[in-house]
């Protein structure tokens, strides 16, 4: 079965408020939809990332223009061979490597997709079928305009209204006293098995990260994530796990699988939420699953709970889902997908069909095209 087109659509959602994080803004929903069909005629259809501005035309290009020439023509169940085809385009030019790396994930994505469709089964049980359901956290505890702090307590009761099994709030913006008095507040009124993590999204310097943790470890932290500037994090995260005795997490910003390797042989990580939109797609990820499982490295996934749900579903040390349940942060989880998996008691239900399992509302893609 041989591969015959590729195609991408652009999906751009602005935001009824700004949400910011340790260290940055969110105003828009962005994600590009990247489509395999072969010459039986079977689709394979997913969106991944959330690459907003000027990155989406970039990456649509790299898909159109360099990567589905390559593509076009070879079979389908040849994913390891595609993959490298792709790869090389990512090794060229160094400084385009991260838009040709969330490119190469788009279509790797898809593709698995398709191979899903055409052989019948949900894309968790080719990759290994460990389990049917998976814990789900929300993402929140923004720092939003107007939002006092005795809000985050009234926001995590809510979340886990939603079904949620726990949250990643967010911190890094404010002092360190302020966000150790912002998480304590997320731990009131709900008790240790709502889980809460906390993500400083690469803000702090080294003294700072150990303050927070030393803060908020005795209030039941699930995990650090990213809390160290880049030019220090492995490094600097191995001491913040040795110095505090908080288990930390790291990945989402790397590239490969070999990025991961680094991070784990530093021993800097306890969980590996690298993401497959970015690092190369479910070929590339599950190279790095397969390093930290050897390593008793979990792995956690960088949102995009579409893929996510599937790829922690498939292995042995899959951990959290991460989604957005508020819809004014994510309006395509809240609106493009028909049959949203259900959520409960803590935990997301993998779809049963074949593929990802996935249907989108054609009237939300109109809407919200960025061709239209």
């Amino acid at each position: 079965m041989k591969i015959r087109d590729v195609r991408t659509i652009g999906l751009r959602v602005p935001l009824p408020q700004i949400f910011e994080g340790g260290t940055y803004r969110i105003t828009e929903r962005a994600t590009i939809i990247t489509e395999i069909v072969t010459d039986d005629g079977v689709a394979g259809r997913m969106y991944s990332g959330d690459t907003r501005g000027d990155a989406q035309a970039l990456v649509r290009a790299a898909i159109e223009q360099e990567l589905k020439p390559d593509v076009i023509g070879e079979d389908l169940f040849t994913s390891e061979r595609i993959w490298e085809k792709m790869f090389r385009h990512a090794t060229a030019e160094p400084k385009r490597h991260t838009i040709m790396m969330d490119a190469v994930s788009a279509v790797d994505i898809a593709i698995w997709d398709a191979i899903g469709k055409v052989t019948g089964q949900p894309v968790y049980k080719l990759w290994g079928g460990y389990r049917d359901a998976v814990p789900i956290m929300a993402i929140g505890g923004y720092y939003e305009e107007g939002k006092g702090i005795a809000v985050l307590t009234d926001e995590m009761i809510w979340f886990h209204e939603q079904g949620m099994g726990g949250c990643k709030m967010k911190v890094g913006r404010y002092s360190v006293e302020e966000d150790v008095e912002r998480f304590a507040y997320c731990r009131k009124g709900v008790d240790s098995s709502f889980k809460i993590a906390a993500d400083s999204n690469r803000a702090w310097k080294l003294k700072d990260a150990i303050q927070f943790a030393r803060g908020v470890r005795d209030l039941d932290l699930l995990w650090l994530e990213e809390p160290l500037q880049w030019n220090n994090e492995i490094a600097g995260m191995r001491r913040v796990r040795e110095e505090t005795g908080v288990a930390v997490t790291a990945g989402q910003s790397e590239r490969s699988a070999m990025q991961i390797r680094d991070l784990v042989d530093g021993r800097a990580i306890d969980h590996c939420n690298v993401d497959a939109s970015h690092a190369g797609g479910p070929t590339e990820w599950r190279r790095a699953a397969a390093y930290c499982a050897l390593h008793d490295v979990q792995m956690a996934h960088h949102e995009e709970p579409q893929i996510a749900m599937h790829l922690l579903a498939s292995v042995p040390n899959g951990g959290f889902v991460e989604c957005f349940p508020n819809p004014a942060r994510d309006p395509l989880w809240a609106t493009l997908i028909v049959n949203r998996p259900h959520i409960h008691d803590g935990v997301i239900e993998v779809p049963q069909g074949p593929g990802f399992g996935l249907e989108f509302d054609p009237d939300v893609i109109a809407r919200h095209n960025v061709d239209r």
